[in-house]
């Protein structure tokens, strides 16, 4: 993953009033902390940002005033009304070579069985440890050929080198369930069966 880079400068101003402002200027109130170190208040390019945080997992080098810091996304508040505008970012300080848990989206490849079943993420992000300069984007999940009943676990996904599952090997991903109409035809027909002996 490449990594992005953003300027940001620090803020002297705290709460509510400062935070407004700030977005109304086009910037996003954030907090650098990690390691040991103050947390730190500073304020991003709201386009940027946005941009950068298209990807959840995404590197930045950030650079406070002169100073180069790499850091992640550890929360992003997002504005429940107003689509697309970012009210605040928590950052965490990260080294080169420096394990950090992230969740990484998961995608699938593949067709399910025939027979109209349905496929449930039981977990929509894998947790997982991976160097912090080098945090895939997603992870892929094969789910071609499984049937109702079958389900695809953690230990099953194939992980890229230097990346390591932060849930147990054997946590249910994705599972396929059996259409809801069909089961419950079904399950009609045996209780008639039933009502006829």
């Amino acid at each position: 993953m490449a990594e992005v880079k953003i300027s940001a400068e620090l803020r002297t101003e705290f709460g509510k009033g400062s935070a407004r402002r700030l977005r109304r200027e086009d910037k996003v109130p954030a907090v650098v902390y990690g390691h040991g170190s103050e947390p730190r208040h500073v304020a991003l390019p709201h386009h940027d940002t946005l941009m950068a945080l298209k990807n959840s997992n995404v590197l930045i080098s950030l650079d406070i005033e002169g100073k180069r810091e790499l850091v992640i996304p550890k929360a992003v508040q997002r504005a429940t009304i107003r689509l697309g505008i970012i009210e605040h970012v928590d950052l965490l300080l990260v080294r080169q070579g420096e394990k950090v848990s992230v969740e990484l989206p998961i995608h699938t490849e593949g067709e399910l069985a025939p027979g109209g079943n349905l496929l449930e993420h039981v977990l929509n992000t894998l947790p997982v440890e991976a160097e912090a300069t080098h945090i895939p984007e997603s992870v892929t999940a094969d789910i071609a050929g499984l049937d109702a009943g079958q389900s695809v676990l953690a230990k099953d996904i194939k992980l890229p080198a230097g990346v390591s599952l932060g849930v147990e090997d054997d946590a249910v991903v994705l599972q396929v369930v059996a259409a809801q109409a069909e089961a419950a035809a079904e399950g009609e027909g045996e209780a008639e069966e039933g009502a006829e002996a």
